[in-house]
């Protein structure tokens, strides 16, 4: 072997070295171009170069990927490493809410400028062998009803989930990226910013940039240049982000408007499988392996004010092959507020049976049903039914034609339950029913 022969041979590993090190792996080959590759480094996300927990245009690239080349981003679950197969509610309580979401990027997609669209391809998604989902207080659609914390523990396969803490029930996997998107701009930092105090003025439900926790440090955190304007990752916005919509499945592709040269496209927050809503505020959250590939739209963005995304046939996997369906439309009883209208005219609304073409007063009632079917039906008790509602039951907007009364629906699948309903009743597992005289189970979770 000659010399120079020798000597490129070591300079090549010196280099893959270096970079299965640094959690980096993106080398030429002779015919392709191979996998952009970021694994998780360390514990948690303060540990790894590669993680971050705020939004802001000036989040440097963690690495540069090239149109059609696969990028594989190792995704952490939601709350950073906070839970594990034994823990309790009392973990849940514990848990460190300024560490959500941790998200993995962003990478630089070469030749993306602002004003472009980034077509992203979800390729693959490989789940961890442990997911979870939690009843977290004061957060969550029934929020009001279900004040304590609680958790599911899941050991997950390629295929399924269960729990012991519900084992009643087995769910099939339909993973997606609950957290998915590109770094805002400048201009939209500023929408954001603005738009949301705004909102917090008068009373609405909005978290505040919060310098605690938050990652990049040197930008963000509590001695960060930029520590009052870098946004929360709780709330999907323009740039997508944690938009959670299922339908995102393996073989989608997202369109997503370019706000920054680069576009910086992120991963985080996958989910094993959720229902549509995700009604107690988590899914099965997991870590996850995520493969993707890019395309560039020149010019397309001025076409797009969200996201969008489309598919073949994915879709006809999520369906089930029998279901229990509950209704609901916006009535509530005379005095009482829904806990999502409060920072409105509350003196309007609290005398009234009846709102008008409201859809959250009508999920809320759908979603306050199922729990109370799923309880009396399979003798669940109202928080394990509110966390099965809330991995695989479809809140489903059925009409927004006939006033005042929107009709929202909450489609069960009946396969995931271990016992029919009818052997649930036979064999005594009923804890709660609902009856024309009685509170419901979900309210009476208060």
């Amino acid at each position: 072997m000659s010399k120079l022969k020798r000597n490129v041979l070591v300079f090549v590993s010196v280099i893959v070295l270096l970079a299965g090190v640094a959690g980096v792996r993106s080398l030429p080959a002779l015919g392709q171009t191979p996998p952009l590759v970021l694994e998780r480094v360390g514990e948690f996300c303060a540990d790894d170069p590669h993680c971050f927990n705020r939004l802001h245009p000036d989040i440097p690239a963690a690495a540069t990927a090239v149109p059609e080349q696969r990028i594989v981003l190792g995704a952490r679950d939601a709350f950073d490493g906070a839970f594990g197969p034994g823990s309790t509610p009392e973990d849940v309580v514990a848990a460190d809410l300024s560490k959500v979401h941790p998200l993995t990027g962003p990478v630089f997609i070469e030749g993306a400028e602002r004003g472009d669209v980034l077509a992203v391809t979800i390729e693959d998604i490989v789940p961890d062998p442990y997911g979870y989902t939690v009843i977290a207080p004061g957060f969550g659609f029934l929020r009001d009803l279900f004040p304590d914390p609680y958790i599911a523990n899941w050991d997950l396969t390629a295929t399924q989930a269960t729990s012991k803490e519900i084992p009643q029930v087995t769910i099939p996997f339909a993973g997606f990226t609950g957290s998915i998107g590109v770094l805002p701009g400048e201009p939209e930092l500023e929408m954001f910013l603005e738009r949301e105090a705004q909102l917090a003025e008068v009373g609405g439900i909005v978290l505040n940039p919060l310098p605690t926790g938050a990652l990049p440090a040197d930008l963000c955190g509590v001695n960060g240049a930029e520590r009052d304007r870098c946004v929360r990752t709780i709330p999907p916005r323009e740039n997508g982000g944690n938009m959670d919509v299922k339908q995102m499945q393996i073989g989608t592709t997202i369109l997503f408007p370019c706000f920054v040269d680069g576009c910086g496209l992120y991963v985080g927050d996958v989910h094993f499988a959720q229902g549509d809503g995700e009604v107690s505020g988590t899914a099965i959250e997991m870590g996850a392996t995520v493969t993707m590939t890019t395309q560039i739209q020149k010019g397309a963005a001025d076409a797009f004010k969200m996201p969008q995304f489309l598919g073949g046939n994915q879709l006809q996997a999520l369906e089930p092959d029998s279901f229990h369906a509950t209704m609901g439309v916006p009535i509530k009883a005379a005095g009482e507020i829904p806990p999502y209208h409060t920072y409105l005219n509350s003196e309007v609304i609290e005398p009234l049976k009846n709102l008008s073409e409201d859809l959250t007063l009508a999920a809320r009632n759908a979603s306050i049903e199922m729990v109370d079917y799923v309880t009396a039906e399979y003798g669940l008790t109202p928080e394990q039914a509110y966390v099965v509602c809330s991995v695989a039951a479809d809140l489903r907007i059925s009409q927004v034609v006939d006033v005042p009364n929107y009709l929202v629906s909450m489609i069960l699948p009946e396969g995931i339950f271990q016992t029919s309903g009818s052997a649930a009743r036979r064999h005594g597992q009923v804890q709660t029913t609902a009856t024309a005289t009685k509170a419901s189970p979900a309210r009476a979770a208060l």
